[in-house]
């Protein structure tokens, strides 16, 4: 085996595939039938820590980290055995794009992913024929954080498919670069951020890497000007370049994440959810309890809006395609923002967890108002110690693919015999969980005001010795000292 050796050079054509890692295709919506491409220039190839310059006058920038294919021969009309024959060497890369000029490009990326430095690559180039296509590892990390990591393993286009593919219509020479696509996890950076990839081979012996490609993040002070395409974004954009409509901030469909104002929450957390359960049946709303769940924080108010995870009964294969590297589950944590409420469908199997402590702590991190799985908590004690409620049916020590395989996000699930959406308002206490659709929330909370100040009275006066009959519920006569007592 041989050490990984500097890379260096200009390559002469940089073939950038869109679509590979089943995480990313996942997240996009969109399965492609075959690879498809972009060129990006010679000249947007930079070395290990040279900084990117966001554009001024841009707001997303987004990372995408990669492996890279470099080509040792010249080859035409090769087969896809032949294809990966011909890659000589695998490093790390860093797609670089600026969505807000994707609009100009019309399907070309030229100048939204063409820019000087938009293609880091390095540092250190590691001998293709020492490892295999299927057995490689690409990690990225933003300030220190592991945001990317997935393996090759279930790539929907294998490498030496995409060399053959690219080598029937185009002589590949010695020296070109293919870049060979992102998993899930590439989002918008800022100026001051540092991006790092690695790309390695942890099954093989010496774990040969390409070190880590270091790439700070510097804004541009020059505008574009006005003779070419200005910087344009729409939602659209937003949501693509953060990897999802909420990571972007977005408002969600339904209307619902600017439902929770300040006030209101001081409202609803001044009743109780039994209060609240009450007001709810009175409008036929009679399955809106998330049932047989325990807190790790009892006393401690929990009030938000629901984001949902679904996991899928195990099944090998599928756990294989789907339960590694950046999957839902950890894509869904990663994505919590305040006043988020993730809510977790387990299918009431309680014989593994369903989080543990490390993600719990990320959804705390990331200000999220709690967690409502009705599966198992690993780490329990842990989990407890924390500030944020989590609400779940039991303890269990195992980890999730013994039950679970983490399949999809922010749809409607089932969590303890109730339906919730996304945006859906959660509120729960040692009473219990509710689910309350967004556009009742506030003449339900109005009308709970209102009955707990109506049950004060009648507690006062069951407590000054009179008689329930005719008082609870109140009689018109009842009802008339009621308003004379809140005079």
């Amino acid at each position: 085996m041989q050490n990984p050796t500097p890379f260096t050079g200009t390559p002469g054509k940089v073939i950038a595939l869109h679509l590979n890692y089943p995480s990313r295709i996942a997240q996009r919506g969109r399965v492609p039938e075959q690879p498809s491409y972009f060129l990006k220039p010679g000249s947007s190839v930079s070395a290990s820590g040279t900084p990117i310059e966001r554009p001024a006058g841009t707001e997303l920038l987004a990372f995408e980290g990669e492996i890279a294919l470099i080509i040792g021969r010249s080859i035409r009309r090769v087969s896809p055995e032949e294809g990966w024959a011909a890659v000589s060497g695998i490093t790390a890369a860093n797609d670089f794009g600026v969505y807000d000029l994707r609009y100009a490009d019309k399907g070309s990326n030229l100048k939204s992913k063409g820019g000087d430095g938009f293609t880091p690559l390095g540092p250190n180039v590691i001998n293709a024929r020492d490892v295999e296509p299927d057995a490689l590892r690409v990690r990225t990390w933003v300030n220190g954080v592991l945001v990317q990591d997935d393996t090759t393993e279930q790539l929907v286009f294998p490498f030496g498919r995409l060399v053959a593919d690219l080598s029937q219509l185009m002589t590949l020479e010695p020296g070109d670069v293919i870049l060979t696509g992102t998993p899930a996890g590439s989002s918008v950076v800022q100026p001051s951020d540092v991006v790092e990839v690695e790309v390695d081979a942890p099954g093989v012996p010496g774990a040969p890497s390409t070190g880590r490609l270091v790439t700070p993040v510097v804004a541009g002070t020059i505008a574009l000007a006005e003779y070419g395409a200005r910087p344009k974004i729409d939602d659209l954009q937003r949501a693509e370049a953060w990897g999802s409509a909420e990571a972007a901030g977005l408002t969600a469909s339904t209307g619902a994440a600017s439902v929770l104002t300040e006030e209101l929450k001081a409202k609803i957390n001044s009743v109780g959810t039994a209060t609240l359960s009450s007001q709810l049946r009175k409008r036929g709303l009679n399955n809106v309890s998330i049932d047989g769940l325990q807190s790790t924080r009892p006393s401690r108010r929990l009030v938000g809006l629901a984001r949902t995870l679904r996991f899928i009964p195990n099944r090998e294969d599928l756990f294989t395609s789907h339960g590694g590297g950046y999957n839902a589950q950890k894509r869904a944590f990663d994505s919590l923002r305040p006043d988020d409420v993730l809510v977790i469908e387990a299918r009431g199997e309680t014989g593994t967890g369903t989080v543990g402590d490390i993600l719990a702590l990320r959804a705390q991190v990331n200000g999220a108002a709690g967690l409502v799985t009705d599966g198992g908590v690993r780490d329990v004690a842990a989990v407890s110690a924390l500030e944020m409620p989590t609400y779940f049916a039991n303890a269990h020590p195992a980890v999730l693919g013994r039950k679970h395989v983490p399949w999809d996000t922010d749809l409607t699930i089932a969590c303890g015999g109730a339906s919730v959406q996304p945006g859906d308002v959660i509120v729960g206490d040692a009473d219990g969980v509710l689910v309350i659709p967004p556009r009742l929330i506030e003449e339900i909370v109005a009308d709970a005001i209102e009955q707990e100040r109506e049950e004060t009275f009648i507690a006062q006066m069951v407590a000054a010795g009179e008689v329930v009959d005719g008082l609870y519920p109140m009689n018109a006569q009842w009802k008339a000292r009621y308003q004379e007592w809140l005079k």
